[in-house]
Order: C-alpha cells, then sequence, then structure tokens
C-alpha cells in the first residue's frame, strides 16, 4: 500500500478547478477522517461517493445500520454545503466512470485490511491514472498498520500479550483532524441512487432503532458515557446483566468514529486507568493483524491441525442455537437479544459460541455465518479471529479443553437471573437458585413459577456433561 500524500494548491479567484472524489467505505465519519481531510486540503470541490458492492454481502443487521448511518452522513455533508453521491456495482468502474463524468482530478479513500477489498484497493491505486486522476490511499481505522508491527524477528504476531506490549510501546495517536465547516461542492452534481432504495424495511430490524443511534452523532453519545464510566469497565464488562460494556463496537465497524480519538480522549480524562478498554481496542487490531497476515482466516482453521477436525452434521441443533431453543437459558438469552438487537453482550458470545462448537461439535464457520447476519457490528476480522478463538483453532486460542459450561458461567455472570429474565421471559418468575438450569429445579418450584418443560421453555438439547466428554475426545483424536 501507498504512504498518505498532500496536494496544495494556489487558488484563484474566479477559476473553476477540477473536483476530487471522495471514495467512503466503512468510514463513515466526516470528524478525524484522513480522507477527507485529505481532500479538503486540496482547496478543491469535493465529491463525497459511497458504492455499494454487487453483489452486496453484507449482513441483513450491517445492511440496516449501514442505511441509517449513511442517512446521518448525508445530513451532516448537506449541513456543510455537500452531498453523498450512491452508485451501486463495481467500484473500479463505477470511480473511472466518475472521474470521466466529472473530471475529477485525485481519488481520496482510506484503506481496507480485508484481503478482496484490499486487491480493489490496489487495482485503484494502478489504474486511474490511465483514467486521468490520481488515487491517494490513507490509514485504516485501526490503531496499527500490520504490515509494519513486527516480531523480534521480523515476521507477524500469533500471540496477543507480546502483540499488545509491541503495539503500546510503538503507538501513538496522531494528531486529530477536526471536522470541516463548510465543504466546498462542485459545480454540478454527478446522479445518484436514492437512498430509500437501499433502506433494509424488514420487520426483523424494525426494532433496531429502539436500540441504536447509528452516525457519528451516536458514536459521540457512546463515546461520552464511555468516558464517564471507564474506571469501572474492567469490574463490569463481564456483567450481561449489567450496562458496563461500551457497545462501542457497531460504531468502530462503520467507521463512525476515529479509534484514534476514542484512544486520544480516554488517555487525556483517565490516564492508564482506561488501559483495560483500551486493550480491547488493541484486540480488535490484533485480529485484524492476524487477517492480514492469514487472508484465509474466516475460511480456513489458522491452525492446521484443526483443518481436520470432525465436526458433526448440525441438523437441528443449529436452528435450536440460532432460535434461542436449546434448554440452557444463558445461551438462549444471548441468542434472542442477538434477533431482537442485532447484538449480544461479549461474555455471551462466548458462552453461546462455545456452546454451538464444542457442545454440539458444529462448524464454527456455521456460527460466524449466523453473526455475520445477525450482528449490527459484523466485521470480517472479527468474526473470524473471535470465532476462531472460541475453538481453539485460531492464534492465541482458547486452549481446546476450555470448553465453557453454560450453567456454571450463568450462575458466575449473571447471578440473580435478571438478564435471562429480560430475553427468556417464560423463565422470570423462577428464582435465581432454579433458573441457570431450570431441568434441576423441584416440581413445585416450576409449578409456581408457571413452567412445564417441554411446552413453556424446552428441555436441554444435549446434557453438557457428556457433550464435553465428547468434544474432548474428538480434540484428543487429532493432538
Amino acid at each position: 500500500m501507498t504512504e498518505s500524500h498532500s496536494v496544495h494548491l494556489v487558488l484563484t479567484t474566479g477559476v473553476t478547478m477540477e473536483p476530487v472524489l471522495l471514495w467512503l467505505r466503512r468510514d463513515l465519519r466526516i470528524g478525524d477522517n484522513p480522507a477527507l481531510a485529505a481532500a479538503v486540503k486540496t482547496g478543491r470541490p469535493i465529491i463525497p461517493v459511497f458504492i455499494r458492492p454487487k453483489p452486496d454481502e453484507i449482513g441483513g443487521a450491517s445492511a440496516w445500520w449501514r442505511g441509517c448511518s449513511l442517512a446521518a452522513l448525508r445530513d451532516g455533508l448537506r449541513k456543510r454545503g455537500s452531498d453523498l453521491v450512491l452508485r451501486t456495482g463495481d467500484p473500479l468502474a463505477i470511480l473511472a466512470g466518475l472521474v470521466a463524468e466529472t473530471g475529477a482530478v485525485e481519488v481520496h479513500f482510506n484503506r481496507t485490511l480485508e484481503p478482496e477489498a484490499m486487491k480493489t484497493d490496489i487495482a485503484v491505486l494502478a489504474s486511474m491514472p490511465k483514467h486521468g486522476a490520481i488515487a491517494l490511499d490513507h490509514p485504516a481505522n485501526r490503531l496499527h498498520e500490520p504490515w509494519r508491527l513486527k516480531t523480534a524477528t521480523g515476521g507477524s504476531f500469533k500471540v496477543f500479550t507480546p502483540f499488545w506490549r509491541r503495539l503500546c510501546e510503538a503507538y501513538r495517536p496522531p494528531p486529530a483532524l477536526p471536522a470541516p465547516r463548510k465543504l466546498r461542492a462542485p459545480k454540478t452534481w454527478p446522479h445518484g441512487e436514492t437512498l430509500d432504495a437501499w433502506q433494509i424495511t424488514a420487520r426483523w430490524s424494525k426494532c433496531f432503532g429502539k436500540e441504536w443511534m447509528p452516525g457519528e452523532a451516536g458514536a459521540e453519545r457512546r463515546l461520552a458515557r464511555l468516558l464517564g464510566t471507564v474506571e469501572e469497565y474492567d469490574r463490569t464488562r463481564d456483567r450481561p446483566d449489567w450496562e458496563g460494556t461500551s457497545r462501542m463496537s457497531p460504531h468502530l465497524a462503520w467507521g463512525e468514529i476515529s479509534v484514534h480519538e476514542i484512544w486520544r480522549r480516554l488517555i487525556e480524562q483517565h490516564g492508564e486507568t482506561a488501559l483495560p478498554f483500551l486493550r480491547q481496542l488493541g484486540w480488535r487490531d490484533f485480529n485484524s493483524h492476524l487477517l492480514y497476515h492469514f487472508p484465509k482466516l474466516p475460511k480456513e482453521a489458522w491452525s492446521a491441525k484443526f483443518r481436520g477436525f470432525p465436526f458433526l452434521p448440525h441438523g437441528k441443533g443449529l436452528a435450536a442455537w440460532q432460535r434461542g431453543l436449546t434448554g440452557y437459558p444463558i445461551v438462549d438469552a444471548g441468542m434472542r437479544q442477538l434477533w431482537a438487537t442485532g447484538w449480544m453482550h461479549n461474555r455471551v458470545r462466548m458462552i453461546a459460541a462455545s456452546f454451538l462448537i464444542k457442545d454440539q461439535l458444529i462448524h464454527w464457520r456455521r456460527g460466524e455465518a449466523w453473526f455475520w447476519n445477525t450482528l449490527v457490528d459484523a466485521d470480517l476480522a472479527q468474526n473470524a479471529g473471535n470465532w476462531q478463538w472460541v475453538a481453539g483453532s485460531g492464534a492465541d486460542a482458547a486452549p481446546y479443553f476450555r470448553i465453557f459450561n453454560p450453567i456454571t458461567q450463568s450462575r458466575k455472570f449473571d447471578p440473580d437471573g435478571a438478564y435471562i429474565r429480560r430475553w427468556v421471559p417464560e423463565l422470570a418468575k423462577l428464582d435465581a437458585k432454579a433458573i441457570h438450569a431450570p431441568w434441576e429445579a423441584v416440581p413445585r418450584d416450576l409449578a409456581a413459577a408457571g413452567v412445564v418443560l417441554g411446552r413453556d421453555y424446552p428441555q436441554p438439547i444435549l446434557d453438557h456433561d457428556a457433550a464435553r466428554k465428547r468434544a474432548l475426545a474428538a480434540y484428543e483424536r487429532i493432538r
């Protein structure tokens, strides 16, 4: 990839200037946006453009978020005298066509770190001069460039702790890039598609708006809350019954806020007490690092010995897991939260993923595909890296013998059962002792709570202890 460049031009009053294109992807913000800042620095009119690929491979929940985020971005651009051009198709062909149509002399964009998108970036950089424009790429919304951060022997990192140590040594947040008050518009705007045609209006996603505020303002609101709670983060983040996490992930996934801005403000206000949260930003970078150096991460086990793991046909167990009907309340609560809100608490994500992979021996790619479709924060590197971490097949993965017990995890992290009561309301009247494993409750307690197992709530689809032994035997065979 090339380094960022800036072009300085002397403006002459009354002279019409050719515009520059600002190609936006997962960087839907105006503030602290390197490509936008570089485009503004040229002094030329700017044409912001967002291109929806065809085929469009993002999931339904992400498509909902993208539509809302683009609407917010468009409003922000219009307030500054600009607008947003929407197109669908091959990015290379569309950018070349826009250069020809508008006479644009530069194309500015922020890099991506996903394998297929990087190929497009490279093609754009190479081909734009043939069409009469220069393409200039700028840093992705990550703390580090994965080709720059290396081990002592010059290789890529495979374990998080040394990666995090080296990142902390090397990283210094760049200067903030303030949001411009005004943006110079072109004399005429190229045609674009309507955002209404892109919006997801399925009944499934209608409730998302009650939970989320996509866009730059929503990201700022989340950051403001985090600034007031980050010193409690390490104590509260594992409790799904509390509002102890940042919920910044979808805003970061769509680039509605700069990761550098988060780092700067947390360090300025809280210093090292913010490190437990900043470490999560480091884990996000670690997964991007892995994907860059191992492009097959979303499709293939990072650890070669796991490529022959004896997964089972998914059968009815996958559907029960997807619908939140496994009979294990903490798993079902998480899967129902995911369906209703497009998000799941991180601790519960690990429990639910472990249950699918290790209790049911269903391939992690089945779970990753479901999360890809239902998460508003779906991100290729994070999805693949985290699912492989749980499976034991990834870099710095959870040991193969770490199999989350959904009952003990539930009792530890949702001790009063408040999270379960919210998302599995048919169990709401059970007490804190019975709600984590209702099949162990005495009949009179179930009757008093109005619960008939197998009618109101399913019996467990498997026995965890037996499933654990089966998983350990399967892992032993591939060692």
